[in-house]
């Protein structure tokens, strides 16, 4: 009889728990129901540590009874998730493949500039200088370090950067811009062809003409060309786009005087970046801000911006500097004064001496 009476109490005891079960799960999905009318619309965030416990808890409960919850993840959710961490489990990307391991930042950085800062070494001449370092690298590896960042085998490996670096001193540019004169007759362009040094950014205004041919560059330049006092003197290389004025006449006169000409692909103005920024000064400073009226008033006021150029304006290019400063620069006394040039529209002040 007594073991009927523990019987009885067992059941009535597991009776007695799952209704009180019954009520906490009740409750919970009530809870869940509040809470996802209080965040209709709105989507949740969940952290990856809170995602592994939710998908952990679903596996074990299944699919089928996930689908009988309200809860606030759908069960297709839940157990993307689990399968997600399932793959992470397994995830063999961070394992390193088979072959030799890759080069160390450090050292494939060394190579870099080896082969950056000396153009015509081949990886022969690379693989020398390196075990002189006390570095062995085969020619495979040379190879695809330098094609993986963009460098060619020498000498392909040669830069513009380069080559401006290397004749700095010897490098001139020649350029032309337009400006629009009001006459009796009407608008008439007139273009100015100028020389710039590029390694101290002088600028020689090397003449002004409305209808410029062949034979009026010719002279222009040989007027540069001058064995006393030309602007091109002592230059080796001058740099010049493709604009028919610069003829086949053009470029052998100069290249006979000494100073051979480098033509620039077609569309290229970073190329000739020193003397556009001039042209943009010039304009911006200058000629865009006057009427002219006549050859002569246009001629005075690019001669005077080339005065205030070289004497009176800091050149950012060249840590903020004068480029032919006077002895006035160096005063720290006496009165301020303000030289203008085209009616004010140049100005610059410095002090006057005491």
């Amino acid at each position: 009889m007594s073991n009927y009476r523990w019987q009885f109490l067992l059941v009535a005891m597991a009776g007695w728990i799952n209704r009180h079960q019954q009520d906490v799960i009740a409750y919970l999905k009530e809870e869940n129901r509040v809470y996802r009318e209080q965040t209709a619309g709105k989507r949740l965030r969940f952290s990856d540590e809170q995602r592994r416990r939710l998908a952990a808890k679903a596996k074990a409960i299944g699919r089928t009874v996930l689908e009988t919850l309200d809860s606030i993840v759908t069960p297709d959710t839940l157990l993307r998730w689990y399968r997600r961490l399932i793959a992470r489990k397994y995830d063999g990307s961070g394992r390193r493949g088979p072959g030799r391991p890759r080069t160390c930042a450090a050292f494939a950085e060394l190579v870099l500039r080896m082969a950056r800062e000396n153009p015509t070494w081949g990886y022969t001449r690379l693989r020398g200088a390196l075990a002189n370092l006390g570095h062995e690298l085969s020619r495979g590896t040379l190879r695809r370090l330098l094609l993986e960042n963009g460098l060619e085998p020498a000498p392909r490996r040669s830069t513009w950067t380069a080559f401006l670096r290397n004749h700095w001193d010897q490098l001139a540019a020649t350029d032309m811009f337009t400006v629009e004169v009001l006459t009796p007759r009407g608008l008439v362009r007139y273009v100015v062809l100028f020389v710039i040094e590029l390694s101290t950014r002088r600028v020689s205004l090397a003449g002004l003409a409305v209808d410029p041919g062949e034979n009026w560059v010719k002279q222009v330049f040989r007027n540069q060309l001058d064995a006393f006092d030309g602007f091109l003197l002592g230059k080796r290389y001058i740099l010049m786009d493709r604009d028919p004025l610069y003829s086949q006449a053009v470029r052998a006169l100069l290249d006979s005087s000494g100073v051979k000409p480098v033509r620039l692909p077609a569309r290229s103005p970073n190329l000739n970046a020193f003397a556009e920024r001039f042209v943009r000064s010039i304009k911006s400073e200058c000629v865009e801000r006057m009427v002219f009226f006549s050859e002569a008033a246009l001629w005075r006021a690019i001669q005077a911006y080339a005065a205030h150029y070289h004497q009176e304006r800091n050149h950012q290019g060249l840590g903020n500097r004068l480029l032919e400063p006077g002895a006035e620069t160096s005063r720290r006394d006496g009165p301020i004064i303000c030289r203008q040039r085209l009616g004010g529209l140049l100005r610059y002040y410095y002090r006057e001496a005491s």
